[in-house]
């Protein structure tokens, strides 16, 4: 289904004209955007303007690792606002977001190869200064990836094709009139359904095509940017590990103890900046990982699946359920340790029933094992443990015997950070099944020498920050 999705792309490109790919989450847009960029690559006999693609600013770092990943050979560059020259004719792709379109005119000065736009419901409001800014880019085809065209209303669904097919659905008066239409009738509906139609190409998880292809678990790593704060409060972090290390009292059981406390601490800072400083604020545009969880919990709203989050921390259950009920519209349910046993079956049976909470935030200790949570097709690992054994037991409350669904799973790293890096290692070796994490057992920081242990847990301040301005 990936290959038909490329094919379909180039032959859209070839006659000029723009599209929407709307495939289910996790199904592999970015995958089948990059394979598309490829084969214009390999068609081109000469150098033309380079390609745009424009992302959520948490999105960048899952893109220029996905582009590494599967198409080394196209040179990327990111631009920020701050860049002081643009790199247009150099390279193949230019990475940007949706902010820096709005702050930097030369992008729209530039006339483009293609211009590719991701969660492009970034754009359903025709009003807003972001959604003119990124309809006035240049580019002979327009193509837009979200997997929810249409987020709250029909009119996300003409602001789009304004973007992508300018005029199509005729001019703005003409769209109030056939939305006032369909508000009174319905009998547009059917027009409306054949105009779009040929420009939209949407696979659910459901379609009998593409399940034969889907794994029934697909694990996806979500690369989240370090706020400033965060990205402050880290290299503080660091800083205090290293001062312990030099010290002459930083030897054998007292080391120990100051590595674990270190670690501790960079993996509350990664989480949020108020589990370290204890404030109970928990604003989530201070968290790049806790952006992240809610735009991906707005596309599994959207779709009415149902999701389990964990996280090792109890005192981040409460803020994540917060987080998690202001996007689904009504609250879930929490299970932690302090959580009475005789309670834990009735919270899980509602969970299970049809039109149940939509959402269950769990410690890893008290939800990570024994329980059965086959109503959720989305798991989302918050922070990580880095036992994977420990991991996996917690992704099998939804992937076990009575889910007829694939699962997704999806695995928050902070990039830049020690996560990023234990999480590459636990890759390398559970891929090689031996050495480190023979029996998966957890990665032992605490035994490596003070130089690679501070190696492993320094702040890469430019990954770390790529894209973490608010927008």
């Amino acid at each position: 289904y990936q290959k038909v999705g490329v094919t379909w792309l180039l032959w859209l490109y070839e006659l000029g004209l723009g599209g929407c790919l709307a495939d289910d989450m996790g199904l592999g847009k970015t995958v089948q955007v990059l394979a598309f960029l490829l084969c214009l690559k390999a068609k081109s006999t000469s150098k033309g303007p380079p390609a745009l693609l424009v992302v959520p600013a948490s999105l960048l770092g899952n893109w220029s690792s996905e582009a590494a990943r599967f198409a080394p050979s196209l040179t990327f560059a990111t631009v920020h606002a701050s860049a002081e020259r643009l790199p247009f004719d150099a390279v193949d792709v230019v990475l940007t977001t949706y902010g820096t379109v709005v702050r930097t005119a030369a992008l729209a000065e530039q006339a483009w190869g293609v211009v590719i736009l991701d969660e492009a419901q970034a754009i359903k409001n025709p009003s807003a200064q972001q959604t003119r800014a990124v309809k006035r880019l240049r580019a002979r085809t327009r193509f837009a990836l979200t997997g929810t065209p249409i987020e709250n209303r029909l009119g996300d669904l003409f602001s789009l094709f304004e973007f992508l097919t300018p005029g199509l659905l005729g001019t703005p008066a003409d769209q109030r009139r056939v939305l006032r239409e369909l508000e009174k009738t319905g009998a547009l509906y059917t027009h409306l359904r054949a105009l779009v139609s040929p420009y939209i190409l949407r696979r659910l998880k459901t379609d009998p095509r593409v399940q034969k292809d889907l794994p029934p678990k697909t694990e996806m790593r979500a690369l989240c940017p370090l706020t400033r704060s965060q990205a402050a409060l880290y290299q503080d972090a660091v800083a205090a590990l290293e001062r312990k290390l030099a010290s002459p009292d930083g030897q054998g059981i007292a080391r120990r103890g100051a590595v674990l406390a270190s670690l501790m601490a960079m993996k509350q800072i990664c989480n949020h900046p108020s589990q370290i400083r204890g404030d109970g604020v928990y604003a989530p545009e201070e968290s790049g990982k806790l952006t992240r969880l809610v735009e991906l919990a707005r596309e599994i709203a959207e779709r009415q699946e149902k999701m389990l989050v964990f996280t090792q921390f109890r005192e981040m259950t409460a803020p994540l359920a917060r987080a998690l009920e202001a996007v689904f519209g009504r609250p879930g349910l929490v299970l932690h340790g302090s959580v009475p046993v005789k309670d834990r079956t009735a919270l899980v049976d509602a969970f299970q029933s049809d039109g149940g909470p939509p959402f269950f935030v769990l410690s890893l200790k008290a939800g990570g094992t024994g329980l059965t949570l086959t109503a959720a097709s989305h798991v989302v690992h918050f922070d990580r443990w880095w036992n994977p054994a420990v991991e996996d037991q917690a992704t099998d409350r939804a992937y076990r015997i009575g889910q007829k669904r694939p699962v997704l799973v999806h695995k928050l790293v902070c990039r830049g950070t020690v996560e990023e890096r234990v999480d590459e290692l636990i890759a390398a070796k559970r891929a090689m099944a031996a050495g480190l994490l023979e029996g998966h057992d957890e990665v032992p920081l605490t035994e490596m020498s003070n130089e690679a242990l501070l190696r492993m847990v320094s702040l890469d301040i430019r990954s770390a920050q790529e894209g973490s301005q608010t927008e």
